[in-house]
């Protein structure tokens, strides 16, 4: 029987059925296209329409392939679903049925419980070695798990961000089956599991689509990685939808953090692929799905994604408490305090408001509720993006830190942290790759060109010393002990907000909307919401070293104070430095009809 002509098919090998494979390689730039299996066997696959090839053979679970293109180059499948090692080595016929879920009734939580811990797999050892800190977590009051991506890059450490095998789970970390179990333990522990993957660009090292398949790039535009993607094309769309899918489906992932949308030029994309996961996710299924957007588009917060990384709010906290204000900074340099209160009252900061550029950038926001925001004080980019890695715990006084913690765990916005928070880790988290020639030099020389607009690094020696990115000491430097011999306070502290988050900011959470924030002076505001209930919540931060005057909320219940002995100088009217106060004013009860009055 003839094969079918489509315009697309699903990318990549499928399995048919137990011993039958279909092969699909969209490659309208080559003449002809044969897959090499391990046994020896080399099979033509048949042109199609629209540039595709494909095949319909006897292949069970586990062969190991490849494509030969023109006879002359040999090339990983680019939707290989798992590699035999490296990407330049062979990719594997992957059973997607093969595990059996354990948890199968698991439906996610709802985005207002999220409270999200973001972590590295190579770093914490892989998916087995992750799995190990999941019971810890929850214990803690994390609610999902956000893995840093996971897409096959080349070598064996990197930060994820140059994958080029989007739909093959690193092969370093585990197999697919193990990162199924992981998936599958965390459900089992009432743990949500997100996904950061990366559809603005393919890594430098192991990517041929150029070779083949040109059309996967708009060459008119470019992003800070090379040609942009061209979403025009029927057949790119698909490769990325179905690749959401697959880790949506296949792999019961929770949700997904869309990683740097700004550099995806085709809006009407992201608007597809939120409308293809809506319509294919189950009733009563919770599916998150998040973006990072330097352009603070509103708007996709109302088109089928849940929320935004709110970089605005943690660089106008960063400000604060660090007095850094270099390089991306300097935009938050002359009014920081007001520019947090204008975060806390209306979610974005840059609402179309001029950066330090000259460039109008955002859309207004406070329209959305808080929870279509999510607050940090780090993450990977704002840790790893140093050129030391260092921590916020040893760049802010350790009160202001505190105090800015309680706004990040028990304000109506997500909260984020980063793997190593909770205990005050020490180790740095470095930019690490695992390139090899001309390619790491360009990578070990661009970090360091990276910080030539900081006035620490201004003279060319001083940037010498940041760590070689390639170098196995600087990814072995980057490994966090998670498990200290003395638990340190700021664990406490994590513990007990969390569990203040859980018993009386969640429940409230559905319909929050805010009241307004206002400065009390420099590092000082006060911000407030209407909460889901009717009850009205405060935070009170004062992130400068001086006093300021305060007038207390009354009739509300202090949820949290720090420090302790604040509370001395709140009975004179004045909040202390480096201080917090969070208190909830419940809902004034409903007066009954003129008539029943007593």
């Amino acid at each position: 029987m003839p094969l079918r002509t489509l315009e697309t098919w699903p990318h990549g090998a499928i399995m048919l059925d137990a011993q039958h494979t279909r092969f699909a390689l969209w490659a309208p730039d080559a003449f002809d296209v044969s897959v090499e299996l391990e046994d020896g066997q080399s099979l033509p696959l048949l042109p199609q329409a629209h540039g595709w090839f494909v095949i319909e053979t006897r292949c069970p679970a586990g062969t190991r392939y490849r494509y030969n293109i023109d006879g002359e180059l040999q090339v990983p499948d680019p939707a290989s679903r798992a590699q035999a090692g490296d990407l330049h080595l062979h990719s594997v016929v992957v059973d997607p049925a093969a595990y059996q879920w354990q948890h199968t009734r698991w439906q996610g939580r709802p985005w207002h419980e999220a409270v999200i811990y973001e972590l590295h797999v190579g770093a914490l050892g892989g998916f087995s070695g992750v799995e190990q800190h999941l019971a810890r977590l929850v214990d803690m009051g994390i609610t999902a798990i956000e893995l840093m991506p996971l897409a096959q890059f080349p070598g064996e450490r990197n930060w994820g961000y140059d994958g080029v095998l989007p739909y093959a789970p690193q092969a370093s970390y585990g197999t697919p089956e193990q990162l199924k179990h992981l998936i599958d333990t965390a459900h089992g522990l009432g743990l949500a599991v997100i996904l950061d993957v990366v559809y603005n660009h393919f890594g430098p090292d192991g990517n041929y689509l150029h070779r083949y398949a040109k059309g996967f790039f708009n060459e008119d535009k470019h992003t800070p990685w090379g040609a942009a993607i061209d979403f025009r094309r029927r057949q790119v769309r698909d490769f990325f939808i179905d690749n959401a899918l697959m880790w949506l489906m296949e792999y019961r992932f929770d949700g997904l953090r869309l990683d740097a949308v700004h550099a995806i030029e085709s809006p009407d994309f992201l608007q597809e692929l939120a409308q293809r996961i809506r319509q294919q996710t189950a009733p009563g299924r919770h599916v998150w799905l998040m973006l990072e957007n330097e352009h603070n588009q509103a708007s996709l917060l109302e088109e089928g994604f849940d929320a935004q990384w709110n970089d605005d709010g943690h660089n106008a906290l960063h400000v604060l408490i660090t007095g850094e204000t270099d390089a991306y900074y300097a935009d938050y340099a002359e009014q920081p305090t007001r520019q947090l209160a204008r975060c806390l009252s209306e979610g974005f900061v840059f609402q179309g408001h001029v950066n330090r550029h000259g460039q109008t950038r955002g859309e207004p926001s406070g329209h959305l509720e808080p929870t279509a925001f999510v607050l940090f004080l780090q993450n990977h980019d704002q840790i790893g993006n140093r050129a030391f890695g260092e921590r916020l715990h040893q760049l802010a006084h350790p009160d202001a830190l505190h105090a800015a913690t309680a706004l990040l765990l028990l304000s109506p916005m997500i909260p984020l942290m980063f793997m190593g928070d909770e205990f005050g880790a020490e180790e740095p988290f470095l930019f690490f790759t695992d390139h090899h020639g001309e390619l790491a030099e360009l990578v070990r020389e661009g970090r360091r060109n990276e910080f030539a607009a900081f006035s620490a690094f201004a003279d060319p020696e001083k940037r010498e010393r940041i760590p070689d990115p390639n170098a196995p000491q600087t990814f072995e430097a980057s490994i966090p002990d998670l498990t200290p011999a003395e638990t340190p306070a700021i664990h406490a502290l994590y513990r007990r907000l969390l569990s203040l988050r859980h018993a009386q900011i969640v429940p409230r959470l559905p319909g929050t909307r805010s009241l307004g924030a206002q400065v009390l002076a420099h590092a000082a505001v006060s911000a407030r919401w209407r909460m889901g209930d009717g009850s009205e919540l405060r935070i009170d931060l004062n992130l400068g070293n001086t006093p300021v005057v305060h007038t207390s909320q009354a009739g509300a219940q202090v949820l949290f104070e720090h420090p302790a002995h604040a509370t001395s100088l709140l009975d004179q009217g004045q909040l202390a430095p480096y201080s917090a106060l969070v208190s909830l004013k419940a809902a004034a009860p409903l007066l009954p009809p003129d008539g029943e009055r007593q």
